[in-house]
């Protein structure tokens, strides 16, 4: 199988990309590698730097499956630039689309996020809910869903909202919710909590790349899934790091209101099971940090690293 993963040097490629290669398939990386790579090098893999929104420039000949990851993401970022933002993540989807249509490609597999939901009080989030996205990142991800759908008559569309994603990988990421407390905890012997009492949906790394691969070996299971399987208040994830790393909790208020749980039943009725938890996130990260293996470092932060980066001559 030939498989085209676009955004696949980002901090989920860099754990999915190996698991396809180890499979045995031809995997080809399209990126613009904002944040560089660390893929390893291998016969069976073929890394292209690219943009997302030239579709000419994106190999899709004798492709058999997308993995479609490409995406600004989170919600600061994509509010960075609202028009960049619906670029890529939702016009580049379209046009990726309709072009895996008109070139026979017959699986579409896309990663698109939890917090389409927006602000709930429901306790059982499932995918049937009405959608209310609150930035920019949200809505784009609901209108690419909505294209995707579309082509369900053309292709197996596969579509993902996964919880906040944790633990560690070599493109490593800060900026959400169990990394960058633990390595808060790490780096600076204190955690400082905004709010607290959100309620975050979580899955580990390595189980969201093995639904990937779960989905290619199920193109039956079509449609939409939730995927997350611990929803933790962020002052509960707080506190699990000091389990470790005993420091103090600083609390102070959050002009953040995001606040959602999902429920993933309809995922694990196709016997999809999940591995790793939480904790065992908190773990790998504190070994990784003390093994030297990971720094506290601007690359790791989205935002910080955009603004230092790309937007700075915007300023």
């Amino acid at each position: 199988m030939k498989i085209l993963v676009t955004g696949g040097c980002g901090y989920k490629g860099h754990i999915l990309v190996p698991k396809l290669l180890s499979r045995g398939y031809q995997v080809i990386v399209f990126d613009i590698q904002w944040f560089g790579t660390y893929l390893e090098s291998h016969p069976k893999l073929t890394i292209i730097k690219g943009d997302i929104r030239n579709i000419d420039s994106i190999p899709l000949k004798g492709i058999d499956c997308i993995i479609h990851l490409s995406s600004i993401a989170n919600d600061p970022c994509g509010d960075l630039d609202p028009k960049l933002t619906w670029e890529v993540s939702a016009l580049a989807t379209m046009q990726l689309a309709e072009k895996a249509k008109r070139m026979g490609i017959q699986r579409f597999i896309y990663a698109s996020s939890g917090s389409v939901y927006g602000i709930k009080e429901e306790l059982q989030v499932t995918e049937d809910l009405e959608l209310k996205p609150i930035s920019e990142y949200n809505k784009t991800k609901m209108v690419a869903e909505r294209v995707l759908l579309s082509y369900q008559k053309d292709m197996v569309v596969q579509i993902i909202r996964p919880a906040t994603v944790c633990g560690y990988s070599p493109r490593m990421r800060l900026d959400v919710s169990v990394n960058l407390l633990t390595m808060q905890a790490l780096s600076t012997g204190k955690i400082t909590v905004y709010g607290g009492d959100q309620v975050r949906p979580n899955i580990h790394i390595e189980d969201i790349t093995d639904l990937y691969l779960h989905l290619i070996d199920n193109p039956k299971y079509s449609g939409i899934y939730n995927a997350g399987f611990e929803n933790i208040s962020i002052m509960e994830i707080a506190k699990m790091v000091t389990n470790y790393i005993p420091v103090e909790i600083l609390v102070t208020p959050s002009n953040d209101p995001r606040s959602y749980r999902i429920n993933s039943d309809k995922l694990l009725a196709t016997d999809f099971k999940p591995k790793k938890t939480v904790d065992d996130a908190i773990k790998e990260i504190i070994e990784k940090y003390r093994s030297g293996k990971l720094k506290d470092s601007d690359k790791y932060y989205n935002l910080r690293w955009m603004e230092k980066t790309l937007f700075s001559k915007v300023k």
